[in-house]
């Protein structure tokens, strides 16, 4: 089956149609580096990364670009109130949302490109749009898009020029107030150091043209999948899609944009001061849970928020997880490249085929885990095979979705505290085996009051014909 996705342009799912065979060439907007990231910067980024990690499976080549703005008004402003040098406080926020992406496994990018180290590629897009009839400039320092002269510009968001509201700046050197900003002239009160010298005067890029420059330069005039939240759909993108194809450029053949995260029914903004910190959260759950809880909502879905939903996806995670354990102790732990090389099933690349349907697709997680669980509660040696390939498929769809517990980055943390763990299990052992003279010797009170003693340490002991198993809880908070 081939990947369809939806398309915001056409707003219609199409077949992914890749413009090289077996490539394909995505660009996702990234972070504005102006404060820390919240669980709506992250819930984008997993939904793409979910998609490179599908496309990858089906055997594709992907090429990812996810830009970051180190410079932009906000920034500037925010870096002054704090008495920072601007670039210092961009690189900041920038190594903030890198720990967030690498704590919730999100793949690294093939390119990550600064808007500040992309400024010759944007001068020579604005000198092409001048040159075309597309732009003009104003007063020293300023360049703007003529967005009249390009009679197709409002096609993404479907939208008629004159119905279009001014940008919102107080620009007076403009032809039409709808047009946007290319290039902005330094004011008196930027620090030094947050200019370039170009043909028109010194200045700084605008939002929209970092993108168009840095697509073109990474992914060529033409590539297979522009992404981004739903939020950018205007103006940003409908700016920069204006601009790259009134240069002459095919620019992208699909639009993909995730939805908003809501709190209490308002969508994450720092404006509406509901915005979650990915430390926040972080100290109330576990990262692979709050991965869980971003990824398993479809993209295009709204995603709801809330305490409760920590909480649900907590107990999942831990059917699934447990699962594994159990399965990984009776018939051992296969190798990364068996998970990579096991077939999934149907049912499973159906719903990642169909939009990404990752809720779908975590059916069928869930599924096998409950078959899984019946073969486990069989005689040790009875079904060891189903329970070895059940397993194994458990893996392999995880992996797909960033989630294999025995992969990293999730397999790493086991490790760096071994340890320790050891000297848990001596101790828990030792408590384990007096809770069985205990029983023995029909001492029943004295039995059930050790077991409650490990649960209140966090430790989940379960009877089972095979003997006495345990476990650590699920911690709520921390990295």
């Amino acid at each position: 089956m081939t990947v369809r996705l939806h398309d915001s342009a056409t707003r219609e799912v199409r077949d992914l149609v890749p413009r090289q065979p077996g490539r394909v060439g995505i660009y996702l907007c990234g972070a504005t580096v102006q404060g820390a990231p919240h669980i709506g910067h992250l819930r984008s980024a997993i939904a793409f990364d979910i998609l490179v990690r599908w496309l990858r499976r089906t055997g594709l080549e992907v090429t990812l670009v996810r830009n970051v703005t180190d410079i932009d008004d906000k920034i500037l402003t925010k870096s002054a109130e704090a008495g920072v040098p601007w670039w210092a406080w961009a690189h900041r926020f920038e190594r903030e949302f890198a720990s967030a992406y690498a704590a919730l496994g999100v793949l690294p990018p093939t390119y990550e490109p600064r808007a500040t180290g992309h400024v010759p590629e944007m001068i020579e897009l604005i000198d092409r749009l001048i040159e075309r009839g597309h732009a003009y400039t104003g007063s020293e320092g300023n360049v703007y898009f003529d967005v009249r002269s390009w009679g197709k510009y409002g096609a993404l968001t479907r939208q008629l020029l004159e119905n279009l509201s001014a940008e919102e700046d107080d620009a007076s050197d403009k032809r039409d107030p709808r047009d946007f900003a290319l290039w902005k002239a330094s004011k008196t009160t930027d620090p030094e150091g947050a200019s370039w010298t170009t043909p028109w005067g010194r200045g700084r890029p605008g939002w929209h043209l970092e993108c168009s420059a840095m697509a073109r330069k990474y992914l060529g005039e033409g590539f297979d999948i522009h992404g981004g939240g739903i939020d950018l759909r205007f103006p940003h993108h409908e700016n920069e899609l204006a601009q790259s194809q009134a240069a002459g450029w095919d620019f992208t053949q699909l639009w993909m944009h995730n939805a908003w995260v809501t709190v209490s029914g308002e969508k994450m903004s720092k404006s509406l001061g509901n915005s979650l910190t990915a430390d926040a959260v972080l100290e109330r759950t576990t990262p692979v849970v709050l991965r869980y809880a971003l990824g398993a909502v479809h993209y295009r879905s709204t995603l709801e928020f809330t305490d409760a939903t920590l909480t649900e996806t907590a107990a999942a995670w831990e059917r699934i997880s447990q699962f594994i354990a159990r399965a990984g102790e009776r018939v051992g732990i296969a190798a990364a490249d068996e998970v990579d090389a096991a077939a999934l099933p149907e049912a499973f690349a159906a719903a990642l085929d169909d939009d990404l349907n990752v809720s779908a697709a975590l059916a069928v997680v869930h599924e096998h885990v409950r078959l899984g669980n019946t073969a486990l509660a069989e005689p040790a040696g009875s079904r060891d095979t189903a329970i070895a390939d059940g397993v194994l498929t458990v893996r392999a769809m995880l992996a797909v979705l960033g989630l294999d517990p025995l992969a990293a980055p999730w397999s790493s943390s086991a490790a760096s505290d071994g340890g320790t763990k050891e000297a848990l299990a001596v101790l828990v052992d030792a408590v384990l085996t007096e809770r069985a003279q205990a029983r023995a010797a029909k001492d029943f009170a004295r039995a059930d009051a050790l077991r409650d003693r490990l649960v209140e340490a966090g430790i989940i002991v379960e009877d089972s014909p095979d003997g006495v198993r345990w476990s650590v809880k699920e911690a709520t908070g921390g990295r």
